[in-house]
């Protein structure tokens, strides 16, 4: 520990005697300083041993030594030293008095202790404190080192961090959930703090927040009875992990050591993973297309024990690309090897870093974020964290291969994987709010919630093309009705009718209806509406007239003049469908 005014009085060589403040001698000392001046305090950083010989001051002077005193303690000044035998032969009164007022310590400086003996002396226990930091600090790397590099990896790193820290430390994965942590009891405290883990994951890394305690930028409860700070983990721009560890004080300089060692290793250790992840991405893509080709047995084969296991079982093919417009959605998904699968023809060949992007998923043209402007956050990325660490908390294998500007995955059904891709779009759905209609749903979308999901029906191996196809087509019914999740069978259970919200249907049925909407509009009849009730009762002349309260010659009459205009026989089936079509589109209560 750092010098105390204790320790200096326990110094055997220097003699001090304690006049004041004996209560406050466990005080640390930051240096020890001269000044003859009449005020020092412009000079004083705090946390000093003041040492003085009175010849500017006049020491007997009560209301003088008063005011000197108090800006003394005001500035921090944690002591002062009076040398005995230089002007004063004894310490005046009335300094004594004005230190016992203000509780500042006074010591006595006899004559034969010089003023360098107790800077030096204090010099030499600050060096011997910092030596005794940065060795605990290299013994405490050295262990973290052996706990890191062991087979219970980050676990037992942060079982040697909390027991050296005293207190307790957890890890959180890239998509903000806690991982490991110990003590046991410490994943409870850490769960509390997800939403300032997700604060400063937005941010750019590297990154760190005090939560709690003095100093605190924020805290996830109102009050909480430890000191927690979060780092980021990763070497770019995105964090790729999060390190909390809690104390009951401000960490020491040794505690600081180890928490930045702590980081250096959880951050190898990830980076490490995301190597390896990269490698799984490549065989996946592998795995995929093969798959994608009709040929199971040898996906299988090439599959091993990394994703076997998910071929035995019936899965679900996920497609995911960022909305059209949005800022992630030419960018690729996951950090990595990238890989294509089409359907179309069988298999495409892998792009590899330069390779052009595929013509149907177009590259990326936005400009570069800088370091100040950080840039918004991958749709895509942030789906597949989702999914890839809740698998991995389950025990599941996931196959997630980057597809340029699209994310395809393949997943247990019923899985966990399966169920954090469904939570993870409710709550896109959620932060989009109320909005019905496409555009106005886009519109409302916060950047990085720019997101479009398609799920294939549960499939097997051999079936992998069509729950690919499956995946499309809800893909698209999703892009359409500007949602974020369709799966296959809402599509299949669902009505035509939503997929007429697009714009360029809307622009047809207006182009088909204008001239009978401007008929209508000069007061020579209502052709609009009698055409609806028309078709709506499949053509029947007295059930349609009845509707519209005219008799049926009248409609018989509309409905001639509506071929006249069209210049089209609503005896072609074709044209009773299109112009049913066309009313639909054109109908407010067509909006999904």
């Amino acid at each position: 520990m750092p010098p105390t005014l204790a320790s200096l009085v326990h110094h055997t060589a220097l003699k001090l005697t304690v006049l004041a403040g004996e209560d406050r001698l466990e005080t640390p000392v930051r240096w020890a300083h001269v000044s003859e001046l009449a005020d020092p305090v412009p000079y004083m950083d705090g946390g000093e041993l003041l040492l003085i010989t009175a010849m500017q001051l006049r020491a007997e002077d009560p209301e003088e030594m008063g005011r000197y005193v108090r800006r003394l303690v005001g500035a921090g000044v944690v002591g002062l030293g009076f040398a005995i035998g230089v002007k004063y032969d004894e310490v005046p009164p009335a300094l004594v008095a004005a230190a016992k007022e203000e509780g500042l310590p006074l010591l006595a400086v006899p004559r034969r202790t010089p003023f360098i003996a107790i800077s030096k002396a204090v010099s030499a226990a600050i060096a011997a404190d910092q030596y005794r930091a940065v060795t605990a600090g290299f013994e405490a790397q050295r262990e973290l080192t052996r706990a890191a590099i062991g087979a219970e990896g980050p676990a037992a790193l942060l079982a040697r961090l909390a027991s050296h820290l005293d207190g307790w430390a957890a890890l959180y994965d890239a998509s903000g959930s806690v991982v490991a942590a110990a003590p046991d009891w410490a994943a409870r405290r850490a769960a509390r703090l997800t939403a300032d883990v997700e604060r400063l994951r937005a941010r750019p890394a590297p990154a760190s927040v005090v939560v709690g305690g003095d100093g605190a930028e924020s805290a996830a409860e109102a009050a909480v009875s430890d000191r927690v700070e979060l780092q980021t983990l990763g070497t770019g721009r995105r964090t790729r992990g999060v390190l909390a560890v809690g104390t009951g004080a401000p960490l020491g300089t040794a505690e600081r050591y180890a928490v930045h060692s702590a980081v250096a290793l959880l951050t190898l250790t990830t980076e490490r993973s995301r190597a390896l992840q990269e490698a799984e991405q490549r065989l996946g893509a592998a795995v995929l297309r093969m798959l994608l080709a009709g040929e199971p047995d040898h996906a299988r084969a090439v599959a091993g024990r990394l994703y076997g296991s998910l071929l035995d079982a019936p899965f679900r093919m996920l497609v995911a690309e960022a909305a059209p417009g949005s800022s992630g959605s030419a960018g690729t998904a996951a950090s990595g090897a990238k890989g294509t699968a089409s359907p179309a023809g069988g298999t495409a060949a892998p792009t590899g870093p330069g390779d052009d992007a595929p013509a149907e998923h177009p590259a990326d043209t936005g400009s570069i974020p800088t370091a100040a402007e950080p840039a918004a956050a991958d749709p895509l990325a942030t789906l597949g964290d989702a999914m890839e660490s809740a698998a991995a908390r389950s025990g599941e294998a996931v196959l997630v291969v980057p597809d340029g500007g699209r994310l395809i995955v393949l997943a247990p059904d019923g899985g966990a994987a399966v169920a954090a891709c469904a939570e993870h779009a409710g709550a896109i759905e959620n932060r989009r709010g109320t909005a019905t209609r496409p555009r106005e749903r886009l519109a409302a979308t916060a950047p990085g919630d720019d997101l479009v999901v398609g799920l294939s029906a549960p499939a097997g191996p051999i079936a992998a093309a069509t729950a690919y196809r499956q995946a499309e087509q809800a893909l698209s019914v999703a892009r359409r009705r500007g949602r974020v999740l369709v799966e296959h069978e809402q599509v299949a259970a669902g009505s035509v009718l939503p997929l007429l919200a697009d714009d360029a249907v809307r622009a047809f049925a207006d182009g088909m209806l204008r001239a009978l909407h401007e008929h209508d509009a000069t007061g020579r009849g209502d052709l609009v509406a009698s055409l609806r009730a028309w078709l709506s009762r499949h053509g029947q002349w007295d059930a349609a007239a009845a509707d519209l309260g005219v008799h049926r010659h009248t409609l018989r009459y509309r409905m001639r003049r509506v071929e006249e205009i069209l210049g089209r026989s609503l005896d072609d089936p074709d044209v009773r469908m299109e112009l049913w079509l066309a009313l639909k589109a054109t109908s407010p209560a067509t909006a999904p």
